[in-house]
């Protein structure tokens, strides 16, 4: 009786172990491990796929998951505290920012870099150059040209650039046209004359395959600022160099807007952004960094 009643302890304790569903082991949040989730404008999510790929090699037990989106489909869901951190190319309003006060979290708002928005055309059209007062005109409706704008949607933080620069309420019902991405955008150009495409200048800088075969179909058109304005002096084109030093009219920032409210990996992630080592992913990019790092050398006397 002592052997039966032994083998069915073992075998009671086997069927338990094998019950027993095996712990999950949660890694700690800190600024550098850890979940967290950014909504980011669809303009700039090359950058941040870059910024986030040597985040993690640098900090393995990070995870950043990307909600990529036009300004107003992810702008509104930071703003009920669904996603508490965006990559968006505008500052908040005040007025925007009633869940936060709410919940007495505070929000922080810090750029880290340069963006500037391209105007590319079909290579075969005569004009290589723009002002922004055409521009300008073709948004309020007022062009005499036969030139037409087309964007990449109607929701996109682009378009809302230029409604606000124009300083308009509506669009005209002609001249001013858009399509769904920023590839259509590239695609359309290529294959059209007197269309004036509207991209941000990260999407035109990363090696993009589905739209390689159209890129030399397209060039840049440079631009000249309006009167009293930098660079109103000459037609410039939006080279990272002026990008940098702000000749080239249409720029905009990259803002990381922090809603976290602790110090965890989301707060980790913006402080890196703005670091030495994001600052210089935003250079190799071909885009302004917030600020230049100065370069330091060690000089080394022969004797």
């Amino acid at each position: 009786m002592r052997i039966l009643n032994f083998s069915l302890v073992i075998l009671l304790l086997f069927a338990a172990s094998c019950n027993r569903k095996p712990k999950t082991v949660k890694t700690k949040e800190t600024r550098t491990s850890g979940h967290t989730t950014l909504l980011v404008d669809e303009s700039f999510s090359r950058i941040l796929d870059d910024q986030i790929n040597v985040f993690n090699s640098d900090y393995p037990d990070a995870s950043i998951k990307v909600i990529p989106g036009n300004e107003n489909k992810i702008i509104p869901r930071f703003l009920n505290g669904e996603v508490d951190m965006l990559i968006a190319s505008r500052m908040l309003k005040p007025s925007e920012l009633s869940y936060y006060r709410r919940k007495q979290i505070p929000v922080y708002t810090d750029r880290f870099a340069i963006d500037g928005i391209a105007l590319i055309t079909n290579s075969t059209d005569r004009d290589s150059t723009i002002t922004v007062a055409d521009v300008l005109d073709l948004i309020k409706g007022t062009s005499k040209s036969n030139k037409k704008l087309v964007f990449d949607n109607a929701y996109s933080s682009t378009l809302r650039y230029f409604v606000d620069s124009a300083k308009v309420t509506a669009l005209p019902k002609q001249g001013v046209y858009t399509l769904e991405t920023n590839n259509d955008v590239i695609k359309y150009v290529a294959e059209h004359n007197d269309f004036i495409g509207v991209l941000g200048v990260n999407w035109l800088l990363e090696s993009n395959k589905s739209v390689a075969s159209y890129l030399p179909k397209i060039k840049t058109l440079a631009v000249k600022n309006l009167p009293g304005k930098k660079g109103d002096d000459n037609f410039y084109k939006p080279t990272q160099e002026n990008l940098i030093n702000g000749k080239y009219p249409f720029l905009r920032n990259i803002y990381v807007i922090n809603g976290e409210g602790r110090s965890g990996l989301g707060t980790g992630f913006a402080n890196w952004l703005a670091s030495p080592r994001g600052q210089l992913i935003v250079l190799r990019s071909g885009l302004g960094p917030h600020k230049i790092m100065p370069r330091e050398f060690n000089l080394k006397s022969k004797n």
